[in-house]
């Protein structure tokens, strides 16, 4: 097949040859390529398929019935809250999972970062349950998991040993929540944190929702330690908040140092 016309993200006009499912070459526009079928895209637009950067696969309730919203001023009240509500879900994991996944297909997603539980409470649990359903997926999508700690990492009884066994089992990214307002221990979670990466050669994506300069100081962290360690591009932070909520004299410097760490943000 040949989608004649393209537009290609660099603004000029292409022929696009697909072939067993995938582009094969791309051709100056109007060249002559022999073909059965061709679709006339009239100048159209043509991008890779969506990503979905940031999505909790084990969270979702699509498909299943609606639970009321329970009330949580704090990110540690909201977490309290849905350590409870989890078990009111009727809809099995695997359920809700593959019905969100198939709605990401359907709408032209083709790659994905799911962040997964890990704590004393679920386990391993809900990991298995993804990745049983990305394993059906895997030909339509590709979905990265990752080891997220949302009930703390130094506070939460043996978090560390959970993190390591679900990157031993499959979880492609360890990850982390609030250093120094959910922990309040910065150093301590990032060193666990990097640990876990360096030692299982995966990558981190931490959720971060401090806010003004404690969260920018998590954030130079980050940038610091990742320059450290030579994991350029291979580390992401989830939210950032802070970023919309520091001057701009101190916004530059972070974001400087988060560049050149080409830290990620999702």
């Amino acid at each position: 097949m040949i989608l004649t016309n393209a537009r290609l993200p660099s603004g000029g006009l292409a022929d696009v040859e697909i072939g067993v499912g995938l582009i094969s070459a791309v051709h100056t526009s109007g060249a002559p390529v022999p073909t059965t079928r061709r679709i006339d895209l009239e100048g159209r637009l043509l991008l890779p398929a969506f990503v979905e950067g940031h999505i909790h696969l084990d969270k979702t309730q699509w498909g299943a019935p609606r639970l009321p919203h329970v009330e949580g001023r704090s990110v540690r009240e909201r977490i309290a809250a849905e350590r409870v509500a989890r078990h009111r879900v009727a809809s099995p994991i695997e359920a809700r999972t593959s019905a969100l996944v198939r709605t990401l297909i359907a709408n032209g997603s083709t790659r994905a970062r799911s962040h997964v539980d890990i704590d004393n409470d679920v386990r391993l649990a809900n990991l298995e349950a993804v990745l049983k359903v990305r394993e059906v997926y895997r030909d339509w999508i590709d979905i990265q998991l990752v080891a997220f700690p949302q009930s703390g990492v130094v506070m939460e009884r043996g978090a560390p040993d959970l993190l390591a066994a679900a990157l031993r089992a499959g979880a492609d990214l360890v990850g982390g929540l609030d250093p120094a307002g959910f922990d309040g221990d910065a150093r301590g979670q990032l060193d666990i944190v990097f640990g876990l990466a360096e030692k299982f050669g995966k990558g981190i994506d931490v959720h971060l929702h401090d806010g003004g300069e404690t969260g920018a100081a998590e954030l130079r962290e980050v940038a610091e330690r990742t320059i450290a360690a030579g994991m350029q591009g291979r580390v992401a932070v989830s939210h950032a908040f802070a970023l919309g909520t520091i001057e701009p004299h101190l916004f530059e410097e972070v974001a400087d140092g988060l560049a050149r760490a080409e830290c990620g943000f999702r």
